[in-house]
């Protein structure tokens, strides 16, 4: 066997050993705050707009309750969407988890959807940046799809009646930003 193959099978025996070293979950302290999207509406034909229904999809929460974004109806929502690896979207999480702490209590629902990930990189990434926001695992990025994100962070805020009044596309730069757009949606 000459050295060419030997050298490739030796990188991809380091690369296999590496990968599974980094796999493993961590010791989780806490509830896990992760839940994950079970169905969606697939008759959207346009891309949801400004003043437009926002396309409804189901999730399970982390405690295992099944809810829909049509079932929200009545409370505002903030829908994020954002993934570990784009660094706008980490820019801006502590002030999502700032704006879930203080207008949660306000009737506010907060949504981060990770976008493609699995749980676990989502799992350690929230608990090491102290982040305990609902955060909902769109593996297939269906739900994304449907919502026309290209780029992310993408940011819908959703009123009451289920209407989109804003879409921001682009981290946000301190919790005042996310505030001044809430002032759309909240009653």
């Amino acid at each position: 066997m000459s050295k060419l193959p030997r050298a490739i099978i030796a990188v991809l025996l380091a690369v296999v050993l590496l990968v599974a070293g980094c796999s493993s979950s961590p010791a989780w302290e806490g509830p896990i705050s992760v839940g994950r999207i079970i169905n969606y509406s697939t008759d959207t034909t346009e891309a949801p707009q400004v003043d437009s229904p926002a396309p409804d999809f189901q999730f399970e929460d982390a405690s295992g309750q099944i809810t829909s974004l049509d079932g929200l109806q009545g409370s505002p929502v903030l829908i994020n969407f954002w993934a570990t690896w784009c660094r706008p979207c980490k820019n801006e999480m502590p002030y999502l988890q700032q704006i879930y702490d203080e207008w949660s209590e306000k009737g506010l629902i907060v949504l981060a959807i990770n976008i493609g990930e699995q749980q676990s990189t989502v799992e350690r990434f929230l608990q090491s940046n102290g982040l305990s926001l609902p955060v909902l695992l769109d593996a297939d990025q269906m739900v994304a799809w449907i919502y026309n994100v290209h780029n992310i962070p993408a940011t819908f805020f959703i009123d009451e009646d289920g209407v989109i009044k804003e879409i921001n596309i682009g981290d946000f730069r301190n919790a005042q930003e996310i505030e001044n757009s809430l002032k759309k949606i909240m009653p």
